[in-house]
């Protein structure tokens, strides 16, 4: 059970929800990998336009390395014993008409944090990361122009915080957030 408190009464999959880096090395089924992205599935969007795409690999397959090599080298200190990496990327216009869609990267985020919710209700860890070369994933991983590249997470099984970095080790806690006043504003911003 994980030790944070909320303001106002929420769901507990919300509060205990966090991004650990341990991870055990040990595989993931394609039925709980497939559970995630069916989650993913789920997730609101404008239009119901759903621009996510999530393009995978599972640790020990040749995509790996491909994956794995985009990371900046702190991620991959600990993504090493992580069992799926993913990019996320989202398209950038409507399919109805092709016109651009604002709402992308809102929309890609949502089907994100459903991942991220559904990774934790199954007990498992879902950590999402910028740290990675944008350019290179568009590249390497032939993403059409027409969509953004928005980020890369980790999925696993939960691992020993010894197994991490000692400078990581001390970081391997859920933290806490800002309090609702610092980000919520009535009328106008304040």
């Amino acid at each position: 059970m994980i030790n944070r408190k909320a303001q106002y009464p929420i769901a507990d999959i919300i509060l205990n929800r966090y991004s650990p880096r341990a991870m055990s090395g040990e595989p993931i089924t394609d039925e709980q990998l497939n559970t995630l992205f069916e989650a993913a599935r789920w997730a609101p969007s404008s239009y119901n336009n759903q621009p996510w795409k999530f393009i995978y690999a599972k640790r020990d397959t040749p995509s790996w390395h491909v994956l794995y090599n985009l990371l900046v080298p702190f991620n991959q200190e600990w993504t090493k014993n992580a069992a799926v990496l993913i990019v996320i990327i989202s398209h950038n216009n409507f399919i109805y008409n092709n016109k651009p869609s604002r709402t992308h990267s809102f929309d890609t985020g949502a089907a994100w944090e459903n991942l991220a919710l559904q990774a934790t209700y199954d007990g498992l860890i879902a950590h999402g990361m910028e740290g990675f070369d944008y350019e290179r994933a568009r590249i390497e991983l032939k993403v059409p122009s027409d969509y953004t590249v928005e980020a890369m997470c980790a999925i696993g099984r939960k691992g020993n915080i010894q197994d991490l970095p000692e400078k990581m080790q001390k970081e391997e806690a859920p933290s806490d957030r800002k309090p609702i006043t610092t980000f919520v504003c009535e009328g106008t911003y304040k």
